[in-house]
């Protein structure tokens, strides 16, 4: 009748301390670097080789933002030229009537609009790379992780047994 009542016990051998590494980088300062000059935050993560990629995607960037604006500013100007009546000017492209002409100056506009708003993109996923980083510098990666890919075989209520793969991830 009477159940004796016994703590559980926990096999401590299987328990793991989390420490933090003592190179642990500061996500602000990281954020604030970033934020000031794109690509120190980078190099306050100690991952100098991701500041070319950052400055080769804005260069690039920059380029096809003066690309599309000239391009822009061209078919603004022919269409200009085509709607005064001094006919001692001349047509810059003859074979675009008016609708062509304003076709074109709304697609070098919205091409030199989107290239603006990817550049505030390149410059925001600066600052959230340098962020991330500087708070994944905290965690210890040991060799003990391990991913093993097995094929497994479960027993479903309804349908009796079910085969597929199991991908399972050791820490």
């Amino acid at each position: 009748m009477g159940q004796e009542i016994r703590p559980i016990e926990t096999d401590t051998t299987d328990q793991q301390e989390i420490t933090l590494n003592k190179d642990a980088k500061n996500p602000k300062k990281a954020a604030l670097l970033s934020a000031i000059l794109p690509g120190a935050g980078q190099v306050y993560n100690e991952k100098p080789w991701k500041v070319p990629i950052i400055y080769g995607g804005i260069i690039t960037n920059l380029y096809f933002v003066d690309f599309n604006n000239r391009r822009y500013q061209l078919f603004k100007e022919a269409l200009i030229i085509y709607r005064d009546d001094d006919d001692s000017t001349e047509n810059l492209f003859p074979n675009l009537n008016e609708d062509g002409l304003i076709r074109n100056v709304d697609y070098w506009r919205r091409n030199r609009d989107a290239t603006y708003l990817i550049f505030g993109a390149i410059y925001a996923l600066n600052i959230v790379d340098a962020i991330v980083d500087a708070h994944l510098s905290g965690f210890d990666v040991s060799d003990d992780l391990t991913l093993k890919v097995q094929p497994s075989v479960e027993s479903m209520y309804a349908s009796g047994n079910s085969v597929g793969i199991s991908i399972k991830l050791k820490f």
